[in-house]
């Protein structure tokens, strides 16, 4: 059998940078979503309702993607805990890039009526779909080749792809809005980005065709039959707690993203560029750090920096949802950041910690349903309860960082009960070199 510590540094950086690529592209697409869903959807299709009505149902397509994301997340999983890591990142960049790109393509309510919404919910779903099996591929394929002294590290590399994928989709959406006149850009310049995800989806699978198995996988000798009935079985506990844990990281970051886009240029007539810019540099901030916390999560053990993580999250939210509320730019990226930097100390080392908290023979289907649940919990209800609240609130939104304090809270209880994962040997040979 072969053992993870012989792969060299060499073979490491091609297997992450074909990791990040393929992170980068289908959290590009499930990103892109959520911007036009903050700037343009509601009224193309959903044109009968209110303005906040609109916001609001643009929101709920918007949600079932992360309904989707368990779901793909057993799909995947058990491919990926009965045939390998790999064949699961070449099928869910492809089913992701396709339903991207059908989403630029579907007419608005003005020309087919209630199909209109009705297909871009069906592709929102594909959406979700693929991206759930996308995370536990890309993430377990680094880590179970990865040395256990460099295991954060490594695996922080496909967790740049969010930021990345992010970044590529606002950058996009920024240029087309300042280029193009609002007329145009409800017209057709929205669903250029949704196109541009079928070049990036080839590139993506012709970096990730060359990869090879996980070490780890080949060594597996009983595979689970249904690898989710184990999990159920006997994980359910793991699941759940795993699940509450990244409640807060999901609910922040799309608080920040996506929320806070359309409620700053709805509510406080912020133009999208500049709501675009602030998120983006706190977003560049944050993916920037990913590794330097990974380093710290090698250093000092997963759990702890996840606790420091959510604590600050919790201490924060009243804060940025104040900045925001002033509508000054810089005001509004240091809240944005304070709460992308809280966030990053956590999932930084998310990808290590589940990969190690679960046994490798289900270890696809667990941490990645583990992982997408949580999406649900925290992404999916976020952009819906905020704009609900905030249609309620006053001048500051005060509902929504109680809100978000609250799913700080209840994240920071369930890592409270999760242990530690850091390798014994590596903590044993600190303690010999100390």
């Amino acid at each position: 059998m072969r053992d993870v510590r012989t792969v060299r540094a060499p073979s490491m950086l091609r297997l992450a940078a074909a990791a990040l690529a393929g992170t980068t592209v289908e959290f590009y697409d499930f990103f892109v979503y959520g911007t036009a869903a903050a700037l343009v959807l509601g009224p193309l299709f959903f044109p009968t309702f209110s303005s906040v009505a609109g916001t609001l149902a643009a929101f709920a397509t918007f949600g079932v993607g992360f309904v989707a994301r368990p779901l793909g997340s057993v799909l995947f999983g058990h491919i990926g805990d009965r045939r390998g890591r790999r064949p699961v990142l070449l099928a869910s960049l492809l089913l992701t890039g396709a339903s991207t790109v059908a989403v630029g393509c579907v007419p608005t309510y003005d020309t087919i009526g209630v199909a209109a919404p009705v297909l871009l919910l069906v592709l929102r779903f594909l959406q979700g779909l693929g991206l759930g099996g996308e995370w536990g591929g890309a993430v377990l394929l680094t880590a179970e080749h990865a040395p256990a002294e460099r295991r954060a590290l490594w695996t922080s590399v496909p967790q740049v792809g969010p930021s990345l994928g992010f970044v590529l989709a606002n950058g996009v959406m920024l240029a087309l809005s300042a280029a193009l006149s609002d007329a145009q850009f409800a017209s057709w310049g929205w669903r250029v980005p949704f196109w541009a995800a079928g070049l990036m989806a080839v590139a993506g699978l012709w970096l990730r065709s060359s990869l090879a198995e996980s070490p780890r996988f080949r060594e597996i000798e009983d595979h689970a039959r249904v690898p989710i009935a184990h999990v159920v079985r006997d994980h359910w506990r793991l699941v759940l707690l795993t699940a509450g844990a990244l409640a807060v990281g999901y609910a922040t970051f799309y608080a920040v993203t996506t929320w806070s886009l359309a409620y700053g240029t709805e509510r406080l007539g912020v133009s999208r560029t500049v709501m675009l810019t602030c998120i983006m540099a706190a977003v560049v901030v944050k993916g920037s750090l990913t590794p330097l916390a990974a380093l710290l999560g090698d250093r000092f053990g997963r759990r702890p920096l996840c606790l420091v993580g959510c604590a600050v999250s919790a201490l924060w939210m009243f804060p940025m949802v104040a900045l925001l509320a002033t509508g000054a730019p810089l005001l509004m990226f240091l809240g944005f950041l304070g709460a992308l930097l809280a966030f990053i100390t956590m999932f930084a080392v998310i990808a290590v910690y589940l990969a190690e908290l679960y046994e490798p023979r289900v270890r696809c289907t667990g941490a990645a349903v583990g992982y997408n649940l949580g999406g649900v919990v925290g992404g999916a209800l976020t952009p819906i309860v905020a704009t609900a609240l905030a249609e309620r609130g006053g001048a500051v939104p005060w509902g929504v960082a109680a809100y978000l304090t609250g799913v700080a809270l209840l994240s920071l209880g369930c890592f409270a009960l999760l242990p530690e994962t850091r390798p014994v040997r590596v903590m044993a040979t600190e303690a010999a070199a100390g």
